[in-house]
């Protein structure tokens, strides 16, 4: 059987991710416990990674999970789910305070949770235009566009971009259904052997226990890796982003997935 250094993983850069796969990297559990061929990609591109098939264990965005089921299984722990996680609309400091009928935004990507978020939140905006995340505040600030839907560790500078909220769309997600707001989630190749998904489970599962026992051996692969080089932005990112949810989504968990891929329907 195929072990876990055969395999070809896809995450993204951000904290929360190389914080849960960082022990399997750098093989800080032993050979048996590592991870030959990572790679780190931004959201969107793993959601057309997915849709293509090119990797046997890939993050995505719940929201785009419906495109490429019929090729890949949900993993029960990893992911990145919880209450007051949400993106959040931003727009210009002099711009009005909700965007009006057809105003353009910039999202993440089209197929991302954000996206569908702003779908059912705010069904009156216009343009939506596509750029890399880490581009959007600039984008703003610059004066390209008046609004924007932020993720990651956006949450957490914009204001230093001179941008204000509009809204969290996790909390309106949780006011309007109670639950937690499914953001991304661990998939395995459906043809993987049913035991080496176990052990892929396992191995998220052992990694992520060993970032909680062991943060400082995680802490340079994140550095490296962080969109934002604030150390004390990381560290915000993971309490945030990393949960009791990462290590296992629970019937809540996979409540809220089943939720918000029947609102894509």
């Amino acid at each position: 059987m195929r072990t876990l250094r055969d395999l070809d993983f896809a995450f993204s850069p951000c904290p929360n991710d190389t914080y849960i796969f960082g022990a399997l990297v750098e093989g800080l559990m032993g050979d048996n416990w590592r991870i030959a061929r990572p790679t780190l990609l931004d959201i969107e591109e793993l959601n057309r990674a997915a849709n293509k098939g090119l990797y046997d264990v890939v993050k995505v965005s719940v929201a785009a999970y419906p495109l490429f089921a019929d090729q890949y299984d949900i993993l029960p722990c990893g992911g990145a789910l919880g209450f007051g996680v949400g993106p959040l609309v931003v727009r210009a400091k002099n711009a009005p305070q909700t965007p009006p009928e057809g105003a353009s935004i910039l999202i993440p990507g089209e197929q991302t949770t954000a996206n569908l978020l702003l779908s059912t939140f705010y069904p009156q905006v216009g343009e939506r235009r596509v750029k890399l995340f880490s581009e959007i505040m600039p984008a703003i600030a610059a004066g390209e566009c008046e609004y924007g839907v932020i993720i990651h560790e956006g949450r957490f500078t914009y204001r230093s971009h001179g941008l204000e909220l509009v809204s969290d769309l996790g909390e309106l997600w949780t006011e309007q259904y109670g639950l937690p707001i499914p953001l991304g989630v661990i998939c395995v190749h459906r043809d993987m052997e049913q035991g080496l998904k176990g052990m892929v489970a396992d191995g998220i599962r052992k990694s992520l226990a060993y970032a909680h026992a062991h943060p400082e051996g995680v802490a340079g692969y994140i550095a490296k890796n962080a969109q934002e080089l604030s150390e004390e932005v990381q560290l915000e990112h993971i309490r945030l982003y990393v949960n009791d949810f990462s290590m296992d989504l629970g019937e809540l968990g996979w409540e809220a997935i089943r939720r918000l891929v029947a609102n894509r329907q």
